[in-house]
């Protein structure tokens, strides 16, 4: 069941942090159903302490839609996840998982010492947080070096001067037009004027 494993990291997060469990606290009953295509929906409700258990409940009080592109977003607690997700239902439940995800962190580090000691892991930890800072910018570099070959070489993409030089030049002959539009209406009536006989 794809649920169990979802629901006992989420409540391992809320074990350390009273204060989530009490935001919870409010929508005991209540059942939240995750759903991210194409993988197994989530579905879990909200215990007494304010933990989660798994749900087997046909009906939710609110549904979670997550765009496949919010899973890597999500993964890196990413503030942008938030435009990828879609909250249909009960609004305060869904305003209070929107608050435990800006707030609510994981201490992999502190996690990773019960296992293997607190020097190892902080190691562990900083070679982990250097090898994603490494490859956010290494897709930053990769990012912009495409974009580059794409404006300079290749000769796809405008670049952001040229592209303003044509919006001005735009906007010049939608005045040009306009005013030219005008005179020939002035003309046309002055054409018409009253017949002489």
């Amino acid at each position: 069941m794809t649920s169990f494993p979802v629901v006992a990291f989420l409540n391992h997060l809320l074990e350390d942090a009273p204060w989530a469990r009490a935001r919870l606290a409010p929508f005991v009953g209540r059942t939240t159903r995750v759903v991210v295509p194409p993988l197994p929906d989530v579905r879990f409700v909200v215990c007494e302490d304010g933990r989660l258990a798994v749900s087997d409940a046909p009906e939710a009080q609110l549904v979670v839609t997550l765009r496949p592109a919010a899973v890597p977003l999500l993964l890196r607690r990413d503030e942008a996840l938030l435009g990828e997700v879609e909250f249909s239902g009960d609004a305060e439940l869904a305003a209070a998982l929107q608050f435990l995800f800006r707030n609510l962190e994981w201490d992999f580090e502190e996690d990773l010492a019960r296992v293997v000691g607190d020097v190892a892991a902080h190691r562990l930890a900083a070679a982990a947080r250097s090898l994603v800072a490494w490859q956010e910018e290494a897709a930053e570099r990769a990012g912009r070096n495409l974009a580059e070959y794409l404006t300079e070489e290749a000769g796809v993409l405008a670049q952001p001067a040229a592209l303003a030089r044509f919006g001005r030049e735009v906007d010049d002959l939608r005045d040009a037009t306009d005013r030219l539009e005008q005179r020939l209406e002035r003309l046309e009536r002055a054409g018409r004027g009253p017949a002489r006989g």
